[in-house]
């Protein structure tokens, strides 16, 4: 049936996906079966994985940040094994601080495995020595050393928040923690100390949650596929990359960093992936 949909109207329904609209709002605003919205949404967020796997080549980043956000699949952790669900997983994802260009991202967990699989992916796209920086996740040294080799500036920023609020009422628990220290450590390469950062791939993660409904918190919606988790970061990954401006830069991520000439449509991002 989503063969037949014009591509307005498949245009539409991304856009709204990429929104933060969740899938039974799209079916109540669009009349269209959510079936029909899912299957739409898996197989454009596979193609898009495709497309930015492509297009992310050669790239003259200088400054990375690298961060992780939590999601989960099915079931959270401590229920995961008991209903049979995947659990927590985590996405990786880099962001250039200075063109806002998210060149690489990796779905998994948050363990030694996807960290060396996400930064040799990263490692890859680059075109020359970059700086990255990330928290203290202690999978990330070995990992950036089996990436990037001696080819990276490397530091790590480590915070500590306070936790006094989750004592309090339910608006202190679920208020942002308060950074009251900060410490940074060079581990490899020469990088710049002031440049050690997360602060811009933080700010990201945000947007991220606020754009796609399966990572929004206290919330009933959630992925009970793997794949379907996977497509849909995927798909508001490329909204962000080629189609949305950022305010900052005024015009999208993929422009500033010369991966594309000009912005793209919804409609044309939808005719990209094969619709």
């Amino acid at each position: 049936m989503a063969n037949e949909l014009k591509i307005e109207t498949k245009a539409q329904v991304v856009s709204l996906l990429c929104e933060g609209n969740s899938i039974r709002s799209i079916e109540r605003i669009t009349g269209i079966h959510r079936d029909t919205i899912m299957r739409l949404g898996v197989r454009i967020g596979e193609a898009c994985a495709k497309i930015q796997d492509e297009k992310m080549r050669g790239l003259n980043c200088s400054n990375l940040e690298i961060d992780e956000i939590w999601g989960f699949i099915g079931a959270k952790r401590n229920r995961a094994d008991k209903v049979g669900a995947y659990g927590d997983v985590w996405t990786f994802i880099a962001l250039d601080a200075d063109t806002k260009l998210i060149p690489s991202f990796v779905v998994g967990k948050r363990g030694a495995y996807h960290a060396k699989m996400f930064i040799s992916d990263l490692a890859a796209r680059m075109k020359k020595r970059v700086q990255v920086s990330s928290d203290s996740l202690a999978a990330y040294a070995d990992a950036m050393e089996r990436g990037f080799g001696a080819n990276v500036d490397y530091g790590q920023i480590s915070k500590t928040y306070s936790f006094i609020n989750l004592t309090q009422n339910a608006a202190g628990r679920y208020s942002p923690a308060e950074v009251v220290k900060t410490e940074k450590t060079i581990i490899s390469g020469m990088p710049d100390v002031n440049l050690i950062c997360t602060s811009h791939v933080e700010k990201q993660n945000h947007t991220l949650r606020m754009h796609c409904r399966r990572l929004t918190r206290l919330t009933n919606a959630f992925s009970k596929k793997f794949e379907n988790f996977r497509a849909a970061v995927a798909l508001n990954f490329a909204y962000y990359n080629f189609v949305k401006t950022h305010g900052a830069i005024r015009m999208t991520p993929a422009q500033a960093a010369g991966v594309e000439n000009s912005a793209w449509t919804v409609a044309e991002l939808v005719e990209r992936c094969g619709e």
